[in-house]
């Protein structure tokens, strides 16, 4: 054998749900997305109906998942009546005091 080696190399897309918050409005908004960037840039430039009256967003959270399912499922208890008790008082909760104007 000679001094030829194969490396395999698997490329994971990973998948977001993440957390908005508009502190100057006090409104959250839940998502899911494979790039986390690119979608905080996208609600700020006002190009959704719901967030572009609340701007500016900040992420305040973010779960990553291995599959779209698994994100949409996180995504879909978050957006439940506890999910949002659960993101107002634990994840919110003394945050929103350090947050930028």
């Amino acid at each position: 054998m000679s001094g030829f080696f194969v490396l395999n190399l698997i490329i994971y897309n990973m998948f977001y749900v993440y957390v908005l918050y508009s502190k100057k409005y006090d409104k959250i908004y839940i998502g899911q997305t494979n790039n986390t960037d690119n979608r905080l840039m996208q609600h700020n430039s006002g190009k959704h109906r719901y967030t572009k009256r609340y701007i500016p967003w900040v992420i305040i959270h973010t779960e990553n998942f291995n599959t779209r399912s698994e994100a949409m499922r996180r995504e879909k208890e978050l957006k439940s009546h506890q999910g949002r008790k659960y993101i107002r008082e634990e994840i919110l909760n003394g945050r929103v005091r350090q947050l930028p104007d």
